[in-house]
């Protein structure tokens, strides 16, 4: 190659080397400035009576439990929070706050324990506080593990590290001014804005009355027997005059008026107010017929009086059996007002306590139902909204 094709050929490759670099610049001026992403927080619209938590346990791998924040007039899910390993869940009475009783390790499985309670904006779901227990219950998931005053001051965290106890938190500063013992007692059931009440091992309650960092405790005479019928520790509780109504096994009803001076009615039977015989107890543990059963097994709408409980045909030791039906009785006249059939048997029952309430069942498959209940009709269904769906919390309950 001449020096002159050496000359031409350099030239041509420099031209084309500054062209390249030109379009280049060309292209990178024109290109967009990219902004910097901000986050954000959406607001949730303040809480309606029809807006409830539902509490996922995860069971297959409970440290991953969750609270799901649902909208039931639209069957929408608007959020979650995490509620790591049996937790718990509880609602202020005025919609201002929810509450989770959690527990978490240091490394996932083991490790240092932490036992929590965090406070979370109802609008933000953002953790207002973060209170560090000295311990709670890990049991499977209970409403009365954790409760709250009728004025929300109050929240009473159920603990057996070391022995069974009651961790009283104020909900203004976030600490616990107190802890009770309550030995060979268990749970709480809340009356008013400064007690509340636990089922003893012996068949009768002990009941506490706080005043300010004191807590008297007194104890009432047995009312069931915890061997032949014991009660149902998710029976409901009226939560402003602490009226409960304790179900047990057999299906009989023990109107119970909860207060430091508790006092408790005759007993009347779900099976006697659907015109049936009053059902056996232990003594007679293969009879088979209409029994009260599930987990979160019963609900009460507070202002109609009305009950609703799960029902299943079966024999004695069949209290955690899903109900295939939802009886609704009127607590004042011990009558039965209506049997709602499921297609999907169901362990859970809840209603809101509106004048327009309504009520909410799951199934195996964790699908959430939403039904009219006044009228028993089903009203919509959210498929498979979690895994294992233990319970349902309206405002107000």
């Amino acid at each position: 190659m001449s020096f002159l094709q050496v000359f031409r050929l350099a030239t041509a490759v420099c031209a084309t080397g500054l062209l390249a670099g030109s379009v280049s610049e060309r292209a990178l001026a024109s290109d967009p400035v990219l902004q910097e992403e901000e986050s954000d927080v959406v607001r949730l619209a303040p809480v309606t009576p029809h807006r409830v938590l539902v509490h996922d346990e995860a069971g297959q791998h409970a440290k991953d439990g969750r609270v799901y924040v649902v909208d039931a007039d639209a069957g929408k899910l608007l959020g979650m929070v995490q509620a790591a390993y049996n937790a718990n869940v509880v609602q202020d009475p005025a919609g201002k706050a929810f509450y989770v009783a959690e527990t978490v390790w240091s490394r996932g499985n083991r490790g240092d324990r932490l036992d929590l309670l965090p406070a979370y904006d109802p609008q933000t779901l953002t953790i207002t506080s973060d209170e560090v227990l000295p311990g709670r219950a890990l049991v499977t998931p209970k409403k009365n593990d954790l409760s709250i005053s009728n004025d929300g001051k109050h929240v009473y965290v159920f603990s057996m590290v070391p022995t069974s106890a009651v961790h009283v938190v104020d909900t203004v500063s976030h600490k616990v001014t107190q802890t009770v013992d309550i030995p060979g007692c268990a749970l709480t059931y809340p009356w008013g804005n400064a007690g509340f009440t636990s089922i003893c091992a012996d068949g009768g309650l002990a009941n506490v009355s706080l005043d300010g960092t004191r807590a008297t405790v007194t104890h009432t005479a047995p009312f069931f027997d915890p061997e032949k019928d014991p009660v149902f520790e998710h029976s409901p509780t009226r939560r402003p005059d602490g009226k409960t109504w304790f179900i047990s096994y057999s299906g009989l009803v023990y109107p119970t008026a909860l207060s430091a001076d508790t006092k408790i009615e005759t007993n009347w039977s779900l099976q006697e107010a659907a015109g049936m015989k009053r059902a056996p107890a232990a003594e007679s543990p293969f009879v088979v017929t209409w029994r009260p059963g599930g987990w979160h097994l019963s609900a009460l709408h507070y202002a109609s009086g009305h009950l609703f409980v799960l029902m299943h045909q079966g024999t004695y030791w069949t209290h955690k059996q899903a109900g295939t039906e939802i009886w609704e009785l009127d607590v004042k006249t011990h009558k039965l007002l209506h049997r709602i059939p499921l297609q999907h048997p169901s362990t859970m029952v809840a209603v809101t306590q509106d004048a327009s309430p309504l009520m909410f069942t799951t199934d195996r498959s964790g699908t959430f139902y939403i039904w009219d209940a006044t009228s028993g009709k089903l009203l919509r269904q959210m498929p498979h909204l979690g895994e294992d769906l233990y319970f349902a919390l309206a405002p107000g309950e």
